[in-house]
């Protein structure tokens, strides 16, 4: 969980940080959407390379190399702005090479989903994935709550250090305590490890992807579908949810940064709620993927929509918690 929360720790802070730095360099609508944007075009590209590597090296050294490239690229982000916004945007897609989301990003989730593969036995890895992801809301909520008391008081450049540097002490830690299979961890026991791989089946990583037959497959292209959906929403959100509140709602930055906070709490602890449902169709025999997913689209669905109709700040927050 922790690695998710502090790597959307680093996404949010630049949701927060755009709204001076853009009064600082005079950047327009149409530029602060490109620089927003373009953390995702390198982003896009580290999708399947990541997961490849978990499976060749180990789930271990894909996501530590993940942080320390997210790290050092926070970082530099406040040097590159004032270097001029071309190294601005090169520094943000860099930042998405090795940066993550809710499904499947850059090359931490498929390092995450790799290591969950391995860790957890199949008939609790709804509630274990559903506690791992939420750490990526917890996350959107520490930057959200404190992006802007550093601004206030420090610029907002102390947003990118000070989130950066976070990425070294967590390094350090997750080498010396992570393992990428419960084989590797010395300090377990044998019937530990038994418990923990008796719903699993290690395999020797695939070296031939057949392409072909899995993009033959109707399951494949629902997930593609959904996880296009899902992401649609959630990173508009996550991206512009601070400046709807300061532009459209009227709030102030901190104001904007505490209130963000709700729907991500939110998440957080309706994730959670709904990988205990899942595990518990699952024991019982049930499919859950029509229920779970008609929740998951319907209920979002209906209540960003009533954005265009509410006409307090109040009854926005709370559709925009309600959404999630």
């Amino acid at each position: 969980m922790q690695p998710v929360c502090y790597i959307f720790v680093l996404k949010v802070n630049m949701s927060i940080a755009i709204l001076p730095m853009s009064k600082e360099f005079n950047w327009n609508s149409a530029t602060v959407g490109l620089i927003q944007s373009s953390f995702f075009w390198g982003y896009l590209l580290t999708q399947i390379l990541g997961g490849i590597w978990a499976d060749k090296i180990g789930g271990k050294l894909v996501l530590g190399f993940g942080v320390v490239w997210w790290s050092v690229a926070t970082i530099l982000t406040p040097i590159a702005a004032k270097i001029g916004l071309p190294f601005l945007l090169i520094m943000r897609a860099f930042m998405g090479i090795g940066e993550v989301g809710p499904a499947l990003l850059g090359v931490a989730m498929p390092a995450m989903n790799n290591l969950l593969s391995k860790w957890i036995p199949v008939s609790e890895r709804s509630r274990s994935l559903a506690l791992v992801y939420s750490g990526m809301y917890l996350g959107s909520v520490t930057g959200l709550a404190f992006s802007p008391i550093l601004i206030h008081k420090f610029g907002w450049p102390s947003v990118f250090y000070s989130f950066g540097s976070l990425g070294s002490i967590w390094f350090a830690l997750w080498l010396r305590k992570a393992y990428s299979s419960p084989e590797e961890d010395p300090e377990l026991s044998k019937e530990e490890k038994k418990l923990i791989m008796g719903g699993s089946i290690s395999k020797e990583p695939v070296k031939v992807i057949p392409w072909r037959l899995i993009l033959s497959k109707a399951p494949v292209w629902a997930l593609i579908i959904s996880h296009f959906c899902h992401n649609w929403g959630t990173f508009i959100l996550l991206t512009w949810m601070p400046t709807y509140y300061n532009q459209v709602l009227k709030f102030n930055l901190t104001e904007s940064g505490l209130l963000c906070v709700l729907p991500w709490l939110t998440m957080a602890a309706f994730a959670n709620i709904g990988g205990w449902i899942a595990d518990t169709l699952v024991s019982r025999g049930l499919s859950i993927t029509a229920i779970m997913q008609s929740i998951g689209f319907l209920g979002p669905a209906f209540f960003l929509t009533q954005l265009s109709y509410v006409r307090t700040p109040a009854m926005a927050v709370l559709c925009m918690a309600c959404s999630q």
